[in-house]
């Protein structure tokens, strides 16, 4: 009996320790893979930080740039299309959606600035449709 109990503590020691040990480093792993995997799903599946509607973009266009801009043309200062070869050369920071964004919003030169008559999603929306007219050589 006495063995037993001696066995018994020996066997409750050797659990405590082994329990207490450090798990194998893939398991340990585990969790820092699964919020990678999640992270790369949300950003995978997500919308892009432009996405603008282009049915609405067309819309604001042709109601609102196509007096001075139709078929990517610029009436005021012809050298100044809405050709990509263009954006690229006379766009403040490159040719981007958000740097049609910023010119939209703000204005240059003889282009009025339409942050105050347009919102945020006509803005992005029209900048989108910009962006994809130019990129497709579509104008």
């Amino acid at each position: 009996m006495a063995a037993l109990t001696i066995c018994s503590a020996a066997a409750g020691k050797a659990q405590a320790v082994r329990s207490s040990a450090q798990k194998p480093k893939a398991v340990a792993a585990l969790p820092r893979l699964a919020t990678a995997v999640g992270a790369a799903a949300v950003l995978l599946t997500s919308t892009p930080a432009f996405a603008g509607d282009l049915t609405l973009g067309q819309q604001v266009f042709d109601n609102n740039c196509a007096a001075c801009h139709m078929g990517g043309q610029n009436s005021v200062q012809p050298e100044k299309t809405l050709q990509k070869a263009a954006l690229e050369q006379y766009l403040e920071g490159g040719f981007s959606v958000a740097s049609i964004i910023t010119q939209v919003e703000n204005g240059k030169g003889a282009m009025p600035a339409w942050s105050g008559r347009l919102d945020s999603d006509e803005i992005e929306s029209v900048a989108e449709y910009v962006f994809k007219q130019a990129e497709g050589n579509l104008w």
